[in-house]
Order: C-alpha cells, then sequence, then structure tokens
C-alpha cells in the first residue's frame, strides 16, 4: 500500500532501537513498562492480560463441562428400614443430599464466572485493545495514537476494572449469571458486596472501551500518512472504526444501567426489583441496547483481521473493497436497532415482528462480507499457512453461527428454542467460531511483526487443526441438544441427553490440546524462534514497512501513501524482491466486440 518517502523532511529516527529493547535493570525495566505511553507496549500489555483472561474463562468452562460429561442426582433408598441417600454423577459440586442446593449455587457461579469473564474483559476489549492498539496507528502512518496517556488510562482502568471481578471471584463469585438479571443481582448474595464487585468491575470496564474508543476516532480522522485517503485505509482500519463508534455511543447505557443496579442493591431504590416497585423488563431493554450492538464490537474487528489475512495470503486485490468498508458501517448503524430480539417473550406481537424484521437485516451487510471474502479467493494465489487456515476455518465457522440466527430471529422457531443449548451453540459459533478464531490468526500473521520471531509452522498447523476439530466436536453437539429441549444454566439433565453432553464435553478437551499446542509454540518462538523479516507474508500495509519489531516511533522516516493497501497485480512488497514476489499475470484484454452488419 505504501512506500516510505525518504526524501520527507522530518526527524530522523535511525538510532532508535526496538520497542522491546529494555532499560538497564529489572527496576527501570519494569517502570518503563508500567509508565509507558508507547502504543505498542500497551498493545502487548492488553494481549497479555486479556489471554490470561481467556485463560481463566476457559478454565471455567472446562469446570461446566467436565460437570456435565455425567447428570448429577440424588438417590434415595430404604436400607434396614432407614433412607439412605447418595449422589450419582461425574464430580458433583456437593458431598451430601442436604447441601444439594448449595451445589447448584456453586455450577451458577461457575457459569456466570465464564460468561462475565469472557465477555467484560476479554471479548469486548480483545482485538480491538490489543492488536487494534499495536496495528492501527502503524497502518496509518503515525507515529502513535491520537492520546498517548488516554491511551495508559484506558489501560491502567481495565487493569483495576478486572483486579474488581477477580476479588469478587475470590469472595465467592456471583450466581446471577453474565447478564446481571433482576431479581436475580438485586436478591441474591444477602451480604451484597460479591455481586456489587462484579456489576463495578463491568461498570468502570466500560470507561476502559469509551476511552480506547474515542481514541481511534481521533487517530483515523487526524494522523493519517500524507497521500492516505479514507478507501486508501486497510479495511482492519475500517472495522476498527465502526467498533469504535459502537463503543463510543452504546458503552455509556450499560454504564448508567449497572450503576442503577448497584443503587438499588445498596439503597433499596425500587427501579427494576417489582417487589421495590420496579421492573425487570426495564432492565432488560437497557441491558440489551448496549449488549447487542457490543455483540459487534466483538466480531466487526475480527471481521477486519479476516479481510487482511484473506487479502495477503491469497495475494489478491481485496473484492468490493468500498462495500467491505461500508458493510462495516451498515453493521454498526443496524446493531442499535435489534436489542429487542433477545425478549421476544418480554413484548407484543407487533414490537416483536418489528425486531423480527429487523435482525434479518442485520444479515444483509455480513452477507456482503462473506460473499466479497469468498470472491477474493476466487483465482488468488492461496498460500496455506497458519494465518490463512484460520481465515478459512472463520469462514466455515462464522457462517454456520450467522445462519443458525436466522431461526432465533424468527419468531415461531425462537419461542421453542429460546433458552435452549441451540442458543449457547449459536452464540459460541459467532463469539469463539468469529472472534477467537479471527484473533488467533491475526495474532499468528502479526506475530513476526510484534516480536521479531518466527514461530513453527506445523506445530501452530497442528494447534489449528485440534482447535478446529475440539471447537466444532464441543458446540455442534449443541445445536442437537438444543432442537431436543435441553434447557441451558441446568446443573444436571434427563438421561436421553447424556450422550451428546458426553461428546461436547470431549469436544472440550481436544480444543484445551489445541490452545496448548499454541502456547507451546509461541513460548518456544520467543526463546529460540529464528528472527523474522520485515515482509514476511509479502504485505502491502504500512506495518511491513517497519522493522520487525518496530522502532519506538514506528519509522525512521515519514510514510507516504503512494498505492492501495491490496494492489498486489501491481506492487512488489516492500522489502522484498519480484523475484520472491513477482505479480501476478495481467488479464488478456477482451476481444473488441464485433458489428454485425
Amino acid at each position: 500500500m505504501t512506500t516510505i518517502d525518504t526524501h520527507t523532511a522530518g526527524h530522523d529516527h535511525h538510532d532508535e532501537g526496538s520497542y522491546l529493547t529494555p532499560k538497564t535493570g529489572m527496576i527501570g525495566t519494569a517502570w518503563q513498562w508500567a509508565t509507558t505511553i508507547d502504543h505498542k507496549k500497551i498493545g502487548v500489555m492488553y494481549l497479555f492480560a486479556v489471554l490470561f483472561m481467556f485463560f481463566l474463562g476457559g478454565m471455567a468452562a472446562l469446570a461446566v463441562r467436565l460437570e456435565l460429561l455425567e447428570p448429577t442426582r440424588v438417590m434415595t433408598e430404604v436400607v434396614d428400614g432407614v433412607e439412605v441417600s447418595t449422589i450419582t454423577g461425574q464430580i458433583p459440586l456437593w458431598s451430601d443430599p442436604d447441601t444439594a442446593e448449595i451445589g447448584s449455587n456453586n455450577y451458577n457461579r461457575l457459569f456466570t464466572l465464564h460468561g462475565a469473564i469472557m465477555v467484560f474483559m476479554f471479548i469486548v476489549p480483545s482485538i480491538p485493545a490489543s492488536l487494534g492498539n499495536f496495528f492501527l496507528p502503524i497502518m496509518l502512518g503515525a507515529k502513535d495514537v491520537a492520546f498517548p496517556r488516554l491511551n495508559l488510562l484506558s489501560w491502567y482502568i481495565y487493569f483495576f476494572g478486572s483486579i474488581f471481578g477477580v476479588l469478587s471471584i475470590i469472595m465467592g463469585g456471583v450466581d446471577t449469571g453474565w447478564t446481571f438479571y433482576t431479581p436475580y443481582s438485586t436478591t441474591t448474595d444477602p451480604d451484597h458486596w460479591r455481586v456489587v464487585l462484579m456489576v463495578l468491575a463491568a461498570f468502570v470496564l466500560g470507561f476502559s472501551s469509551i476511552l480506547t474508543g474515542l481514541n481511534f476516532i481521533v487517530t483515523v480522522h487526524k494522523l493519517r500518512a500524507p497521500g492516505m485517503g479514507w478507501f486508501d485505509m486497510p479495511l482492519f482500519i475500517w472495522a476498527v472504526y465502526a467498533t469504535s463508534i459502537i463503543q463510543v455511543l452504546a458503552t455509556p447505557v450499560i454504564g448508567i444501567t449497572l450503576l442503577l443496579l448497584i443503587f438499588e442493591r445498596l439503597f433499596h431504590v425500587g427501579i427494576f426489583d417489582p417487589s421495590m416497585g420496579g421492573d425487570p423488563v426495564l432492565y432488560q431493554h437497557f441491558f440489551w441496547f448496549y449488549s447487542h450492538p457490543v455483540v459487534y464490537v466483538m466480531i466487526l474487528p475480527a471481521m477486519g483481521i479476516i479481510s487482511e489475512l484473506l487479502a495477503v495470503h491469497s495475494r489478491k486485490h481485496i473484492f468490493g473493497y468500498r462495500a467491505i468498508a461500508f458493510s462495516s458501517l451498515g453493521i454498526a448503524a443496524v446493531s442499535f436497532l435489534v436489542w429487542g430480539h433477545h425478549i421476544f417473550t418480554a413484548m407484543g406481537e407487533l414490537v416483536s415482528t418489528l425486531f423480527s424484521a429487523l435482525t434479518f437485516l442485520v444479515a444483509i451487510p455480513t452477507a456482503i462480507k462473506v460473499f466479497n471474502w469468498i470472491a477474493t479467493l476466487y483465482k488468488g494465489s492461496i498460500i496455506l499457512n497458519t494465518p490463512m487456515v484460520y481465515a478459512l476455518m472463520f469462514l466455515f465457522t462464522f457462517s454456520i453461527g450467522g445462519l443458525t440466527g436466522l431461526p432465533l430471529g424468527a419468531l415461531a422457531t425462537d419461542l421453542h428454542l429460546h433458552d435452549s443449548y441451540f442458543v449457547v451453540a449459536h452464540f459460541h459459533y459467532v463469539m469463539m467460531g468469529g472472534t477467537v478464531i479471527a484473533m488467533v490468526g491475526g495474532i499468528h500473521h502479526w506475530w513476526p511483526k510484534m516480536f521479531g520471531k518466527m514461530y513453527s509452522e506445523p506445530g501452530a498447523l497442528l494447534g489449528a487443526a485440534l482447535v478446529f476439530i475440539g471447537f466444532n466436536v464441543t458446540f455442534f453437539t449443541q445445536f442437537f441438544l438444543g432442537l431436543q429441549g435441553m434447557p441451558r444454566r441446568y446443573a444436571s439433565y434427563v438421561d436421553e441427553f447424556q450422550h451428546l453432553h458426553q461428546i461436547s464435553t470431549y469436544g472440550s478437551w481436544i480444543l484445551l490440546a489445541g490452545f496448548l499446542v499454541h502456547l507451546f509454540v509461541f513460548i518456544h518462538s520467543l526463546v529460540a524462534g529464528k528472527p523474522a523479516s520485515a515482509n514476511p507474508w509479502g504485505g502491502l500495509t504500512f506495518e511491513w514497512e517497519a522493522e520487525s519489531p518496530p522502532i519506538e516511533h514506528n519509522f525512521h522516516h515519514e510514510p507516504l501513501c503512494q498505492h492501495g493497501p491490496y494492489d498486489f497485480e501491481k506492487v512488489v512488497p516492500p522489502h522484498c524482491t519480484a523475484e520472491e514476489f513477482p505479480l501476478p499475470p495481467s488479464p488478456e484484454p477482451a476481444s473488441p466486440p464485433r458489428t454485425i452488419t
């Protein structure tokens, strides 16, 4: 997409080292990272923090699946005229029948922990705060984001918000579900503080999202390199820009809602609790007015990553660049109009019908992206390395997630599938099969640039294969569970569901093995990986013109945009030779039209 103008006037940074170059001594290095305003270091800190949260949430999910390996039930029999009760099951969360209710609450705490961590502490900040922070300024040709100190503040807000969430876990956790629905969140936990801390964590984390979104919007508007117009930006930038708009507009709604919930909890003000004159449905409207747009905060950056992976690793100009760019803004706009499909049963028939129609409307810009991605692959020089494999996995899993959303958006079928495992499977195919798969692909794509080391391609491909198999075994079976009537959020079930639950649990173990392989590959890369070249994949966007890893100010000279981000048919990628990346053959000229006389 770019070339570096070596004749541009400005400060020369040839004497700078890598942004990873440590200060003298451990204390100096720690202080350097703790007080940094370098967007790359902040992005790396976010990356390791959200991956740690992914680990915590994943462990809770594995515990849930392990408990569901067998149905847990209390069996009572008479022995010598005395009733004796025993508990059967894989690993019961209680030790005797008298505490069965406590065991159910422990199960509720587990899946609440899984959901709250995964949504608020991992998946919402995952791509924008880590990869977005690292690469958005570089892809724009800027030295940093518009407000570097505000960027550091957003990191510390995220850090302390996560601390509040972890404290609530240490104190015993909450059992309200990650949505904090009233009256659960206003009546459980008599000592108040566990629920208040978890809700406060989500409230504080919202400020981090708002500040990050504001920073990105201003950066895109004001810090693009000379010569870079709006339609010269990489599609990853368009996706993060649309995400930032949603973050800024939607997050204050959930912030006010959670603050009202805390006030009701502490001061017994009747807002949502019907026992005090409140309306619990009002809470649901407020919550989903934020939480459905936030689904697109999770998925839009993933879509931006996929656009980059498919174009670079098929060495082909992205098909329908403007359509994909505008579809990101279209998804952001429509996302504010569809919150009602989460609460069809709480609304009248006319309103539910309108929300159902709007739900189908959001499929249009999403389908535009999917069809354009497939068209991009057509006649491309596809390289089946790990980033491309993850991009193809995304197309498969995200398409399943999107198509299974249609019966949930239709009133007639949603009444049967609502609150069943079908919803669990659909949600995970969109969030994990979409966002997480794309994020892992993006990490593999940009890992050499971030840390200056290559990873083992065979090891990474093995991890990708295990993740793909484990993910589909875990969640595809849950579609059948939901169709057969298995409700979600239950600690036990009838015997008819045991076989499918066992398959799903075995799949979660395969999925864990895949992520452990990736962890080993990345650690091996940092310790013994080969040094990465500046442009190992032959990309044309600005980040491939910087060194690997980049210097503190990203570039030695001011960048100058002279071509599009995906003009592979015209430009030899920077730091590459024509022999390494030959230009694709020009298409044969069309035959002149024949004149009929």
